[in-house]
Order: structure tokens, then C-alpha cells, then sequence
């Protein structure tokens, strides 16, 4: 009977290193899916945010490209930061999200009149600890403009 449990004595520790093999990528993988997936889930919510701020924001134009730039870092910043407006401490919704990485397009009729605007990531890396992945052009949003026209007023 000793005989026979000597012989055994290491078989807990082969199944042991045999499982882990198995299970440590398994767990790794699993992990990696889920931050990325995470990290994405975020993207999609700020993006949302933007897109939604954009859309009911007053579109002034007449006066130049100013006002555009001034209507298309407000609604990167919304999507960034969640606010229009930003401050020295002010933390990006997302980890390493910049506004630069932020596109706001308004899609314009033969009047100059906004009817639809596109809120987009243009490049976006994730580092998820054993690969890195970079989203290209997504997520992104498209919906209708239904925000005041104002081409007479100059932007405040």
C-alpha cells in the first residue's frame, strides 16, 4: 500500500502544471477581452454624449470658420471631458482620450444648413497590459440636427 502511494505522489503537481497551462491563457485572454471590451463600452458613451450635445447646440456660421471651430471644440470637449468647457484639472472621461482624437463633422444642405452631424473617434489605442489595440474611425455617431439655426448671431 506505501508502495503504491509513492508512485502517486507527484501526479497532483503534473495535473496541477497541466491545468494552469490551460487556464492561465484562458484567464489572460478572458481578461484582455473584457478590458478592451470596457475601454470600448466608454468610447461609446462619450461619443453618445457628444453626439447628443451637438445635435441641440445653436450652429452659427455667417461670421466665418471661427464660429465652426468654436461649435466643434465644444462638442469635443463634451465628448472628452463631459463639459463644453474645460478647466487646468480637467480629467478626460476616458483614460488617454484627447480632443484631437475627436471628429465633429456637420453634414451641410445646398443652403449651408446643418442637417445631420457625425461624431467619430479618428484613432484611439488601448493598451490592454498583454497587447495593445487601436480603434480607427469608431465608434461613431450620426444623427439628425435638430438644433436652431442662427447664421446671424456671432458666437458669445
Amino acid at each position: 500500500m506505501m508502495l503504491r502511494r509513492q508512485k502517486q505522489s507527484g501526479n497532483a503537481m503534473v495535473e496541477f502544471a497541466l491545468a494552469c497551462a490551460v487556464l492561465i491563457p484562458a484567464l489572460a485572454g478572458a481578461f484582455q477581452f473584457g478590458y478592451t471590451f470596457y475601454t470600448y463600452n466608454l468610447l461609446q458613451s462619450a461619443v453618445s454624449n457628444g453626439g447628443r450635445y451637438a445635435m441641440g447646440r445653436t450652429y452659427r456660421c455667417l461670421s466665418g470658420s471661427i464660429d465652426v471651430t468654436k461649435i466643434k471644440t465644444a462638442v469635443k470637449n463634451m465628448t472628452v471631458y463631459g463639459s463644453p468647457t474645460t478647466s487646468d484639472n480637467s480629467a478626460p472621461l476616458v483614460r488617454g482620450l484627447t480632443p484631437a482624437a475627436i471628429d465633429v463633422a456637420y453634414t451641410l444642405n445646398a443652403q449651408q444648413i446643418p442637417t445631420a452631424v457625425t461624431v467619430s473617434v479618428n484613432t484611439f489605442r488601448v493598451n490592454a497590459i498583454f497587447q495593445n489595440y487601436t480603434f480607427t474611425g469608431k465608434p461613431k455617431l450620426t444623427v439628425p440636427y435638430i438644433g436652431r439655426y442662427a447664421a446671424e448671431e456671432s458666437e458669445p
